[in-house]
C-alpha cells in the first residue's frame, strides 16, 4: 500500500502539491492586499461608525458556502484557476481584516498622542507607531487565513483549478483510498507548516 502511495506520490502528488501551494500563495497575497488596507481605513476616526456594517459584510462572505461562492463566480468568470483564487481570496479576507482592526484598535490614544506631540505626520504614525505594534496582530490573521484557504483550496479541482482536490475527489470517484489518504494527507502537512512557520516569525518578532 505505501508503495502505491508513493508512487502516486511521484507521479502525481508533487505537481499537484505545487498547484495547491500556488493557488494558496496568489489568494492569501490578493486577500492580504485588500484586507490590511481595508483594515487600515476602518480604524480611521472617520470610519470608525461605518466599521460595523462593513465587517458585517466581511462576515456574511465568510459564512457563505465556499461552494455557493465558486457557483456564484463561475457565470461571470467561467472555471478554472482565476475564478478559484478569486473565491480562496474572499474566503481569506476577514481574518486578515478582522485581526488588522483588533491590532490597530488596541493602540494606546496616549502612545499615538506622543507620537503626535514629537511631531509626527499621520502617515509617520501610521508607518512608525501604529503599524509595528499592531503586526502581531496582522500576522496571526494571515495564518488563520492561509491555514482555511489550505483547506478550501480543495474544492478549486471542481472548476478545473487543479491542485491536491484531484487527489481527493478522483479517489472518491474511484473508491481508490490511497489517493484520498494522500491527497488528504498532503494537505494537511502543508497547513501544518504554514502554521508552523507563521509561529517562528511570530517568535523571532518577538526577539525584536
Amino acid at each position: 500500500m505505501w508503495n502505491d502511495i508513493w508512487q502516486i506520490f511521484l507521479n502525481d502528488g508533487i505537481s499537484l502539491m505545487i498547484e495547491h501551494l500556488q493557488l494558496v500563495a496568489i489568494a492569501v497575497s490578493t486577500a492580504l492586499l485588500i484586507a490590511v488596507p481595508s483594515g487600515i481605513l476602518l480604524s480611521r476616526d472617520m470610519m470608525k461608525k461605518y466599521s460595523g456594517k462593513i465587517m458585517a459584510i466581511f462576515n456574511i462572505a465568510q459564512g457563505l458556502p465556499s461552494l455557493a461562492i465558486i457557483a456564484i463566480f463561475i457565470p461571470l468568470l467561467g472555471i478554472g484557476f482565476f475564478p478559484a483564487v478569486t473565491a480562496l481570496t474572499i474566503y481569506a479576507l476577514l481574518p486578515i481584516v478582522r485581526n488588522t482592526l483588533a491590532g490597530l484598535n488596541s493602540v494606546e490614544a496616549e502612545i499615538i498622542e506622543s507620537a503626535r506631540g514629537m511631531g509626527m505626520t499621520p502617515f509617520q504614525v501610521l508607518y512608525k507607531v501604529e503599524l509595528p505594534l499592531a503586526l502581531p496582530f496582522i500576522i496571526a490573521g494571515i495564518q488563520t487565513a492561509s491555514v482555511i484557504t489550505v483547506g478550501t483550496a480543495v474544492i478549486s479541482n471542481l472548476i478545473g483549478a487543479g491542485g491536491l482536490g484531484e487527489l481527493i475527489f478522483t479517489g472518491l470517484v474511484r473508491f481508490d483510498t490511497k489517493k484520498i489518504l494522500l491527497g488528504s494527507g498532503l494537505s494537511a502537512l502543508i497547513a501544518v507548516g504554514i502554521d508552523n512557520l507563521f509561529q517562528l516569525l511570530e517568535f523571532k518578532l518577538q526577539e525584536f
